[in-house]
Protein backbone atom coordinates (compact mmCIF):
# COMPACT_ATOMS: atom_id res chain seq x y z
CA UNK A 1 0.00 0.00 0.00
CA UNK A 2 2.84 2.40 0.89
CA UNK A 3 4.50 2.06 -2.54
CA UNK A 4 1.32 3.42 -4.13
CA UNK A 5 1.69 6.76 -2.30
CA UNK A 6 5.48 7.34 -2.41
CA UNK A 7 6.38 10.05 -4.96
CA UNK A 8 8.71 8.72 -7.64
CA UNK A 9 10.67 10.41 -10.40
CA UNK A 10 12.70 9.22 -13.37
CA UNK A 11 16.45 9.09 -12.78
CA UNK A 12 18.29 11.99 -14.40
CA UNK A 13 21.47 9.91 -14.62
CA UNK A 14 20.05 7.78 -17.38
CA UNK A 15 20.77 6.94 -20.98
CA UNK A 16 19.29 4.45 -23.45
CA UNK A 17 20.89 2.48 -26.25
CA UNK A 18 20.15 -0.36 -28.63
CA UNK A 19 22.35 -3.47 -28.85
CA UNK A 20 21.64 -6.66 -30.79
CA UNK A 21 18.03 -5.65 -31.28
CA UNK A 22 17.38 -4.98 -27.58
CA UNK A 23 16.75 -1.66 -25.86
CA UNK A 24 18.85 -1.08 -22.73
CA UNK A 25 18.31 1.44 -19.93
CA UNK A 26 21.47 2.39 -18.00
CA UNK A 27 21.62 4.32 -14.73
CA UNK A 28 25.23 5.51 -14.91
CA UNK A 29 25.26 6.81 -11.32
CA UNK A 30 24.50 3.34 -9.96
CA UNK A 31 26.08 1.42 -12.86
CA UNK A 32 22.93 -0.65 -13.31
CA UNK A 33 21.65 -1.75 -16.73
CA UNK A 34 18.42 -3.47 -17.68
CA UNK A 35 16.81 -4.36 -21.00
CA UNK A 36 13.15 -3.55 -21.50
CA UNK A 37 10.51 -3.03 -24.16
CA UNK A 38 10.21 0.41 -25.82
CA UNK A 39 6.90 1.00 -24.04
CA UNK A 40 8.98 1.47 -20.88
CA UNK A 41 9.94 4.86 -22.31
CA UNK A 42 6.33 5.98 -21.93
CA UNK A 43 6.32 5.02 -18.26
CA UNK A 44 9.59 6.82 -17.60
CA UNK A 45 8.36 9.87 -19.49
CA UNK A 46 5.26 9.94 -17.27
CA UNK A 47 7.53 10.08 -14.21
CA UNK A 48 9.38 13.14 -15.49
CA UNK A 49 8.09 14.84 -12.32
CA UNK A 50 7.18 13.47 -8.90
CA UNK A 51 4.23 11.10 -9.23
CA UNK A 52 2.99 7.99 -7.44
CA UNK A 53 2.36 4.46 -8.62
CA UNK A 54 -1.36 5.14 -8.15
CA UNK A 55 -1.04 8.12 -10.51
CA UNK A 56 0.49 5.75 -13.06
CA UNK A 57 -2.37 3.27 -12.65
CA UNK A 58 -4.85 6.06 -13.39
CA UNK A 59 -2.86 7.38 -16.36
CA UNK A 60 -2.27 3.98 -18.00
CA UNK A 61 -5.89 2.89 -17.67
CA UNK A 62 -5.63 0.71 -20.81
CA UNK A 63 -3.38 -1.67 -18.87
CA UNK A 64 -4.34 -3.76 -15.86
CA UNK A 65 -3.61 -2.22 -12.45
CA UNK A 66 -1.46 -5.19 -11.50
CA UNK A 67 0.76 -4.95 -14.59
CA UNK A 68 1.32 -1.18 -14.11
CA UNK A 69 2.24 -1.61 -10.44
CA UNK A 70 4.55 -4.49 -11.33
CA UNK A 71 6.37 -2.42 -13.95
CA UNK A 72 6.72 0.54 -11.55
CA UNK A 73 8.11 -1.74 -8.81
CA UNK A 74 10.68 -3.23 -11.19
CA UNK A 75 11.76 0.21 -12.40
CA UNK A 76 12.32 1.19 -8.77
CA UNK A 77 14.36 -1.99 -8.21
CA UNK A 78 16.58 -1.11 -11.18
CA UNK A 79 16.99 2.52 -10.00
CA UNK A 80 15.29 3.91 -13.09
CA UNK A 81 12.59 5.39 -10.85
CA UNK A 82 13.81 6.93 -7.59
CA UNK A 83 11.75 7.46 -4.42
CA UNK A 84 11.60 11.03 -3.14
CA UNK A 85 13.98 11.64 -0.26
CA UNK A 86 16.04 8.51 -0.88
CA UNK A 87 19.88 8.61 -0.95
CA UNK A 88 19.72 7.54 -4.62
CA UNK A 89 17.46 10.47 -5.50
CA UNK A 90 19.72 12.91 -3.65
CA UNK A 91 22.81 11.63 -5.47
CA UNK A 92 20.98 11.69 -8.80
CA UNK A 93 20.05 15.35 -8.37
CA UNK A 94 23.58 16.31 -7.31
CA UNK A 95 25.22 14.64 -10.31
CA UNK A 96 22.68 16.16 -12.71
CA UNK A 97 23.34 19.60 -11.23
CA UNK A 98 27.13 19.47 -10.79
CA UNK A 99 27.78 17.82 -14.16
CA UNK A 100 25.00 19.55 -16.14
CA UNK A 101 27.39 21.02 -18.73
CA UNK A 102 29.21 17.74 -19.30
CA UNK A 103 26.26 15.33 -19.49
CA UNK A 104 25.41 12.98 -21.11
CA UNK A 105 28.92 12.57 -22.61
CA UNK A 106 30.48 12.94 -19.16
CA UNK A 107 28.52 9.91 -17.97
CA UNK A 108 31.60 7.91 -18.99
CA UNK A 109 33.20 8.98 -15.69
CA UNK A 110 30.46 7.45 -13.55
CA UNK A 111 29.81 4.43 -15.78
CA UNK A 112 33.43 3.28 -15.44
CA UNK A 113 33.77 3.62 -11.66
CA UNK A 114 34.06 0.58 -9.36
CA UNK A 115 34.78 -1.88 -12.15
CA UNK A 116 34.90 -5.53 -11.04
CA UNK A 117 38.44 -6.92 -10.76
CA UNK A 118 39.55 -10.53 -10.52
CA UNK A 119 42.70 -11.45 -8.61
CA UNK A 120 44.69 -13.48 -11.13
CA UNK A 121 47.99 -13.46 -9.25
CA UNK A 122 47.70 -17.16 -8.40
CA UNK A 123 46.39 -18.31 -11.77
CA UNK A 124 48.40 -20.82 -13.77
CA UNK A 125 49.79 -19.91 -17.19
CA UNK A 126 47.32 -22.33 -18.79
CA UNK A 127 44.37 -20.67 -17.07
CA UNK A 128 45.56 -17.21 -18.10
CA UNK A 129 45.98 -18.34 -21.69
CA UNK A 130 42.46 -19.75 -21.67
CA UNK A 131 40.92 -16.30 -21.15
CA UNK A 132 43.18 -14.48 -23.60
CA UNK A 133 41.77 -13.45 -26.99
CA UNK A 134 42.19 -16.12 -29.66
CA UNK A 135 43.05 -13.59 -32.37
CA UNK A 136 46.63 -12.30 -32.93
CA UNK A 137 47.77 -9.24 -30.99
CA UNK A 138 47.59 -5.90 -32.80
CA UNK A 139 50.94 -4.68 -34.11
CA UNK A 140 52.87 -2.46 -31.72
CA UNK A 141 54.40 -0.41 -34.55
CA UNK A 142 52.61 1.24 -37.46
CA UNK A 143 54.14 1.75 -40.89
CA UNK A 144 52.51 3.90 -43.57
CA UNK A 145 52.28 1.90 -46.84
CA UNK A 146 53.91 3.73 -49.72
CA UNK A 147 55.28 6.49 -47.51
CA UNK A 148 58.68 7.80 -48.54
CA UNK A 149 61.30 6.86 -45.93
CA UNK A 150 63.35 9.83 -44.69
CA UNK A 151 66.48 8.73 -42.79
CA UNK A 152 67.18 10.59 -39.54
CA UNK A 153 70.56 11.41 -38.03
CA UNK A 154 71.99 8.67 -35.81
CA UNK A 155 70.62 8.70 -32.26
CA UNK A 156 73.09 10.32 -29.92
CA UNK A 157 72.19 10.75 -26.27
CA UNK A 158 74.15 13.16 -24.15
CA UNK A 159 75.74 11.73 -21.04
CA UNK A 160 73.54 13.92 -18.84
CA UNK A 161 71.64 13.26 -15.63
CA UNK A 162 68.34 13.97 -17.37
CA UNK A 163 68.96 11.31 -20.01
CA UNK A 164 69.99 8.85 -17.30
CA UNK A 165 66.74 9.46 -15.43
CA UNK A 166 64.69 8.91 -18.60
CA UNK A 167 66.53 5.66 -19.32
CA UNK A 168 66.24 4.39 -15.74
CA UNK A 169 62.50 5.02 -15.42
CA UNK A 170 60.54 1.81 -15.19
CA UNK A 171 57.59 0.38 -13.30
CA UNK A 172 58.62 -1.43 -10.12
CA UNK A 173 56.80 -4.28 -8.43
CA UNK A 174 59.38 -5.15 -5.75
CA UNK A 175 60.47 -2.90 -2.90
CA UNK A 176 62.89 -2.82 -0.01
CA UNK A 177 61.44 -3.16 3.50
CA UNK A 178 63.24 0.03 4.52
CA UNK A 179 61.28 3.11 5.53
CA UNK A 180 61.08 6.03 3.16
CA UNK A 181 62.68 9.22 4.54
CA UNK A 182 60.17 12.01 5.16
CA UNK A 183 62.50 14.45 3.42
CA UNK A 184 62.28 12.39 0.25
CA UNK A 185 58.47 12.38 0.44
CA UNK A 186 58.60 16.17 0.91
CA UNK A 187 60.72 16.59 -2.23
CA UNK A 188 58.45 14.29 -4.22
CA UNK A 189 55.28 16.15 -3.23
CA UNK A 190 56.83 19.55 -3.85
CA UNK A 191 58.37 18.74 -7.24
CA UNK A 192 55.25 17.00 -8.58
CA UNK A 193 52.24 18.75 -7.01
CA UNK A 194 53.69 21.85 -5.39
CA UNK A 195 53.20 25.35 -6.75
CA UNK A 196 56.54 26.57 -8.11
CA UNK A 197 55.43 30.05 -9.16
CA UNK A 198 52.60 32.26 -10.38
CA UNK A 199 51.65 33.90 -13.62
CA UNK A 200 49.32 36.88 -13.56
CA UNK A 201 46.37 36.97 -15.97
CA UNK A 202 44.26 40.17 -16.22
CA UNK A 203 41.16 38.00 -16.56
CA UNK A 204 41.87 35.14 -14.16
CA UNK A 205 44.26 36.64 -11.63
CA UNK A 206 47.29 34.73 -10.32
CA UNK A 207 47.52 31.33 -11.98
CA UNK A 208 49.59 28.48 -10.58
CA UNK A 209 52.74 27.32 -12.29
CA UNK A 210 53.66 23.69 -11.65
CA UNK A 211 56.13 21.23 -13.13
CA UNK A 212 53.35 19.58 -15.17
CA UNK A 213 51.09 21.35 -17.70
CA UNK A 214 47.38 21.81 -17.10
CA UNK A 215 44.76 22.92 -19.63
CA UNK A 216 43.95 26.58 -19.06
CA UNK A 217 46.14 26.49 -15.93
CA UNK A 218 43.09 25.12 -14.07
CA UNK A 219 45.09 22.40 -12.22
CA UNK A 220 42.14 20.24 -11.08
CA UNK A 221 44.47 17.66 -9.52
CA UNK A 222 44.74 17.04 -5.79
CA UNK A 223 46.88 14.44 -4.05
CA UNK A 224 46.50 12.47 -0.83
CA UNK A 225 49.38 10.61 0.77
CA UNK A 226 48.85 7.14 2.20
CA UNK A 227 51.90 6.77 4.44
CA UNK A 228 52.70 3.13 5.15
CA UNK A 229 56.43 3.15 5.92
CA UNK A 230 57.64 6.75 6.11
CA UNK A 231 60.31 7.52 8.69
CA UNK A 232 59.18 10.37 10.92
CA UNK A 233 55.53 10.26 9.82
CA UNK A 234 52.85 8.15 11.56
CA UNK A 235 51.01 5.79 9.18
CA UNK A 236 47.82 7.36 7.91
CA UNK A 237 46.04 9.33 5.22
CA UNK A 238 47.11 12.91 4.57
CA UNK A 239 46.12 15.69 2.17
CA UNK A 240 48.92 17.74 0.63
CA UNK A 241 48.59 21.54 0.54
CA UNK A 242 50.44 22.63 -2.63
CA UNK A 243 51.00 26.33 -1.85
CA UNK A 244 51.89 26.12 1.86
CA UNK A 245 53.69 22.79 1.53
CA UNK A 246 52.32 20.85 4.46
CA UNK A 247 50.29 17.72 5.12
CA UNK A 248 46.82 17.70 6.66
CA UNK A 249 46.09 14.49 8.54
CA UNK A 250 42.77 12.86 7.69
CA UNK A 251 43.06 9.49 9.42
CA UNK A 252 45.50 7.19 11.18
CA UNK A 253 43.52 4.10 10.22
CA UNK A 254 45.55 2.68 7.39
CA UNK A 255 47.35 -0.56 6.67
CA UNK A 256 49.00 -2.64 3.97
CA UNK A 257 45.70 -4.48 3.58
CA UNK A 258 43.87 -1.23 2.88
CA UNK A 259 46.43 -0.31 0.24
CA UNK A 260 45.81 -3.75 -1.27
CA UNK A 261 42.04 -3.18 -1.25
CA UNK A 262 42.37 0.32 -2.69
CA UNK A 263 44.32 -1.01 -5.66
CA UNK A 264 42.01 -3.90 -6.60
CA UNK A 265 43.94 -6.49 -4.54
CA UNK A 266 47.18 -6.22 -6.45
CA UNK A 267 49.61 -7.99 -4.13
CA UNK A 268 52.71 -5.91 -4.90
CA UNK A 269 51.02 -2.76 -3.56
CA UNK A 270 51.17 -4.15 0.00
CA UNK A 271 54.93 -3.73 0.06
CA UNK A 272 55.07 -0.11 -1.10
CA UNK A 273 56.21 2.51 1.40
CA UNK A 274 53.67 5.14 0.29
CA UNK A 275 50.77 5.62 -2.08
CA UNK A 276 49.79 8.91 -3.70
CA UNK A 277 46.04 9.00 -4.32
CA UNK A 278 45.37 11.38 -7.20
CA UNK A 279 41.96 13.05 -7.44
CA UNK A 280 40.40 15.78 -9.54
CA UNK A 281 38.18 18.69 -8.46
CA UNK A 282 36.08 18.95 -11.62
CA UNK A 283 34.61 22.40 -10.95
CA UNK A 284 37.98 24.04 -11.58
CA UNK A 285 37.92 22.85 -15.17
CA UNK A 286 34.14 22.94 -15.67
CA UNK A 287 34.04 26.61 -14.65
CA UNK A 288 36.07 27.59 -17.70
CA UNK A 289 35.30 24.80 -20.17
CA UNK A 290 31.61 24.01 -20.60
CA UNK A 291 31.91 21.27 -23.21
CA UNK A 292 32.27 17.65 -22.11
CA UNK A 293 35.41 17.33 -24.20
CA UNK A 294 37.14 19.06 -21.28
CA UNK A 295 36.76 15.83 -19.30
CA UNK A 296 39.55 14.53 -21.52
CA UNK A 297 41.93 17.21 -20.35
CA UNK A 298 41.23 16.35 -16.71
CA UNK A 299 42.42 12.82 -17.46
CA UNK A 300 45.38 14.17 -19.46
CA UNK A 301 46.35 16.36 -16.50
CA UNK A 302 46.43 13.28 -14.27
CA UNK A 303 48.66 11.56 -16.82
CA UNK A 304 51.04 14.54 -16.91
CA UNK A 305 51.32 14.51 -13.12
CA UNK A 306 51.91 10.79 -12.98
CA UNK A 307 54.73 10.86 -15.54
CA UNK A 308 56.36 13.72 -13.66
CA UNK A 309 55.97 11.64 -10.49
CA UNK A 310 57.69 8.64 -12.07
CA UNK A 311 60.61 10.74 -13.33
CA UNK A 312 61.08 12.63 -10.06
CA UNK A 313 60.88 9.38 -8.08
CA UNK A 314 63.47 7.81 -10.36
CA UNK A 315 65.74 10.86 -9.95
CA UNK A 316 65.40 10.50 -6.16
CA UNK A 317 66.51 6.87 -6.37
CA UNK A 318 63.05 5.46 -5.61
CA UNK A 319 61.08 2.62 -7.17
CA UNK A 320 57.83 4.07 -8.61
CA UNK A 321 54.68 2.51 -10.05
CA UNK A 322 51.22 3.70 -11.06
CA UNK A 323 47.89 1.95 -11.48
CA UNK A 324 44.35 2.76 -12.60
CA UNK A 325 42.97 -0.49 -11.13
CA UNK A 326 41.14 1.15 -8.24
CA UNK A 327 38.16 0.68 -5.96
CA UNK A 328 36.86 4.21 -6.51
CA UNK A 329 34.04 4.41 -3.98
CA UNK A 330 36.09 2.84 -1.18
CA UNK A 331 38.93 5.35 -1.65
CA UNK A 332 36.56 8.30 -1.96
CA UNK A 333 34.69 7.34 1.19
CA UNK A 334 37.89 7.08 3.23
CA UNK A 335 39.23 10.37 1.86
CA UNK A 336 35.97 12.07 2.76
CA UNK A 337 35.25 13.21 -0.81
CA UNK A 338 31.90 12.84 -2.55
CA UNK A 339 32.92 11.25 -5.87
CA UNK A 340 30.89 13.91 -7.71
CA UNK A 341 32.65 17.25 -7.24
CA UNK A 342 35.91 15.46 -6.48
CA UNK A 343 36.78 11.93 -7.53
CA UNK A 344 39.79 9.64 -7.51
CA UNK A 345 41.41 9.03 -10.91
CA UNK A 346 44.81 7.45 -10.44
CA UNK A 347 47.16 5.99 -7.84
CA UNK A 348 50.94 6.19 -7.85
CA UNK A 349 53.26 4.64 -5.31
CA UNK A 350 56.88 4.23 -4.31
CA UNK A 351 59.24 2.29 -2.15
CA UNK A 352 62.98 2.02 -1.95
CA UNK A 353 64.34 -0.30 -4.65
CA UNK A 354 64.56 -3.96 -3.71
CA UNK A 355 68.18 -4.06 -4.95
CA UNK A 356 70.98 -3.42 -2.48
CA UNK A 357 72.44 0.03 -1.89
CA UNK A 358 75.62 -1.13 -3.64
CA UNK A 359 73.74 -2.33 -6.72
CA UNK A 360 71.79 0.91 -7.25
CA UNK A 361 74.78 3.07 -8.29
CA UNK A 362 75.97 0.30 -10.65
CA UNK A 363 72.53 0.22 -12.24
CA UNK A 364 72.58 4.00 -12.64
CA UNK A 365 76.01 3.93 -14.30
CA UNK A 366 75.07 1.12 -16.69
CA UNK A 367 71.87 2.97 -17.65
CA UNK A 368 73.99 6.02 -18.42
CA UNK A 369 76.30 3.98 -20.64
CA UNK A 370 73.36 2.53 -22.57
CA UNK A 371 71.96 6.01 -23.07
CA UNK A 372 75.27 7.26 -24.46
CA UNK A 373 75.73 4.32 -26.84
CA UNK A 374 73.28 4.59 -29.77
CA UNK A 375 74.31 1.18 -31.07
CA UNK A 376 72.58 -0.47 -28.11
CA UNK A 377 69.22 1.10 -28.96
CA UNK A 378 66.46 2.09 -26.56
CA UNK A 379 65.19 -0.35 -23.96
Amino acid sequence: MRMRTIPLRRARCLFLYWRDGQLFFHNFAKRLTVSARPVTCEVLDFFDRWRTAQDAVTHFANYSQGSVRSVVARLVDYRLLLPKGSPEATEDVRIAKEWSNWLPAGSFHFSTKDAPYVDRSEWSVARLKAIMPKTPQPRFVKSVPGGAKVPLPARTFLDSEFIKVLMRRKTHRRFSKQKLPLGTVSQLLSLVWGVTGYRYSPRFGNLFHKTSPSAGARHPGEVYLMALRVKGLPPGLYHYHPTRHYLERLSTKTSRRKAWLYCARQNFVKNAAALFLMTAVFRRTMWKYHLARAYRVVLLDAGHLCQTFCLVATWLGLAPFCTAALKDTLIEKELGIDGIRESVLYVAGVGLPATSARARPRFARSAGRRAADPSKGAV
